[in-house]
């Protein structure tokens, strides 16, 4: 059985001696801290089951420490040790929820208690989660062989994430499973989108689900109608999981209604973003406004009209809102933003990119480093939570709620960790993501990719005459047969995007009411 880990931060910690020995000779594995900084610090990079707060140490407080390690991972559970006249004190961290408390002088079995009662109440909290799972299993194993509608794959992805979120840092066999299951579902939605997503171009049929040129029509502007200032504020590469880990500091300020929608494929930047500011498919943007497309071949950015195609979408549809679109790549952009908010209120629609998802998974397949820091989707999920929680865009979304207006809060589309390489070949050099390809000459197994030989039944735009689109299904991404080991190592084990998965075309979008 593992060792539970403990973190004991303490401003007297070398006189714990005999405690920490205590307890080691118990069977804990115990680290030891003489400050709240570095106690933080710890929690950004080791997973511990148990954290002890003296509640008086120089610097930050025990209380500030809490806090902080709260905010970022509440599933820690928290121990406060204070003195016995802190009456004060411990209202306020009982407040902020901590999971127990002790008062000096402490004995080492009273310490012993505390984190025993802990533990098992843990372990019960896991043993429930695998007895409802494995009742759950068989249901979402038969919903997933015959499901044929998107609000049921919606449903079932929603379900694994739920299940996945349970058994994060878990390493009980059931997680094993649950990966297994979600990898099967990946592989039967992908043949659900082979045989359907054709249809939801297709005007006559009434069953397709919200795709990305429709987010503006349905969601933003009957918002406008009603009179409300809105603020639409899309997080680039930005997942179901990840919004669940940060919803609950949201729901601190507003009313959240949340749903899922479909982004189109390729689920990439290019295509997805350009979609949702024109109202329109790529194959009628190109069309249309042939000077505001790019194609693959392009040496320009792809998404430097972003602001032209919302003006533009607005124009079309008669409206004559005052907008304004800014692009945030970083936490100096976003801080200016905060700063400039008199300026936004002038507005009935401001409209906000943050990249800094999508950036942190270029650099995580370019870096060892992160490759370190971020090994799975748990860790993914952590990370983009601690960031949240100090970005300048919570600050914002507390201004906007404290000011009355409305947020639409989505993505362009989601990512997914990749492991299997796919061999395609190719007579010359075609886009660089993984996940799809684009040309008039491709040679690959059809019963492993997703193959667009139409693309204009699909809203896609054909750079050549004969030009086809295919995308990796699931967790595979395309490789070259010449140096194939080069790419299998650069891409295996990423997180990418631009194909077929549920990870990557089934995203949050939540309309948010101020509280």
């Amino acid at each position: 059985m593992k060792r539970a880990k403990i973190l004991w931060a303490d401003d007297e910690i070398d006189l714990l001696k005999p405690y920490i020995l205590f307890l080691n000779e118990k069977g804990f594995d115990v680290v030891e801290v003489n400050n709240g900084r570095d106690s933080i610090e710890l929690c950004h990079t080791q997973r511990f089951d148990i954290v002890f707060l003296d509640e008086h140490m120089p610097g930050i407080s025990g209380l500030e420490t809490l806090v902080e390690i709260n905010d970022a991972y509440p599933d820690i559970p928290i121990v406060m040790i204070t003195k016995s006249e802190d009456e004060g004190i411990m209202e306020k961290a009982i407040g902020r929820k901590i999971t127990d408390y002790l008062i000096k002088p402490v004995n080492p079995h009273q310490i012993l208690l505390v984190i025993k009662k802990i533990l098992d109440k843990q372990e019960i909290i896991l043993e429930t989660n695998v007895e409802n799972y494995r009742g759950d299993f068989a249901k979402l194993a038969n919903e997933i062989d015959n499901c044929t509608t998107a609000e049921g794959w919606k449903s079932i992805y929603k379900r694994l994430v739920a299940w996945e979120i349970d058994f994060a840092g878990s390493n009980n066999p059931m997680n094993e499973i649950l990966q297994m299951q979600k990898l099967e579902a990946n592989a039967v939605f992908a043949r659900y989108v082979r045989g359907n997503y054709e249809n939801w171009f297709d005007d006559k049929q009434s069953e397709s689900p919200l795709l990305s040129h429709n987010v503006f029509s349905d969601k933003v502007f009957p918002l406008l109608d009603d009179g409300e200032k809105v603020f639409l504020i899309i997080v680039d590469n930005f997942r179901l999981d990840q919004w669940e880990s940060i919803k609950d500091m949201v729901s601190n300020y507003f009313t959240v209604k949340d749903e899922l929608y479909f982004s189109i494929l390729p689920t990439a930047t290019q295509y997805a973003r350009n979609a949702i500011f024109a109202g329109k498919t790529p194959l009628q943007i190109s069309k249309q406004h042939s000077e505001l497309w790019r194609y693959e071949s392009d040496d320009d950015g792809k998404n430097i009209s972003e602001e032209s195609l919302i003006d533009i979408q607005l124009r079309e549809k008669g409206r004559h809102e005052r907008i304004a679109y800014h692009k945030i790549n970083n936490n100096i952009e976003g801080e200016k933003i905060l700063s400039d908010f008199g300026n936004l209120e002038a507005n009935d629609l401001n409209v906000l990119v943050y990249n800094f998802i999508d950036i942190l998974s270029h650099a995580r397949t370019e870096q060892k480093m992160l490759q370190e820091l971020v090994p799975n989707e748990a860790a993914y999920r952590s990370l983009t939570k601690a960031w949240f929680q100090h970005s300048p865009l919570l600050s914002l979304l507390k201004k906007i709620s404290e000011k009355g207006y409305k947020v639409v809060f989505t993505t362009d589309h989601g990512t997914i960790r990749v492991r299997n390489p796919l061999k395609v070949i190719v007579e010359r050099s075609v886009n660089s993501n993984p996940r799809y390809k684009v040309d008039r000459n491709l040679t690959y197994d059809t019963k492993k990719v997703f193959e667009i030989v139409q693309p204009e039944k699909v809203g896609l735009p054909s750079p050549n005459l004969s030009s086809r689109y295919i995308f990796a299904l699931s967790d595979a991404f395309f490789v070259y047969p010449n140096n194939s080991n080069h790419y299998v190592s650069f891409y295996e084990d990423s997180f990418q995007h631009g194909g077929v998965s549920m990870e990557e075309m089934i995203v949050p979008l939540a309309v948010m009411t101020p509280k």
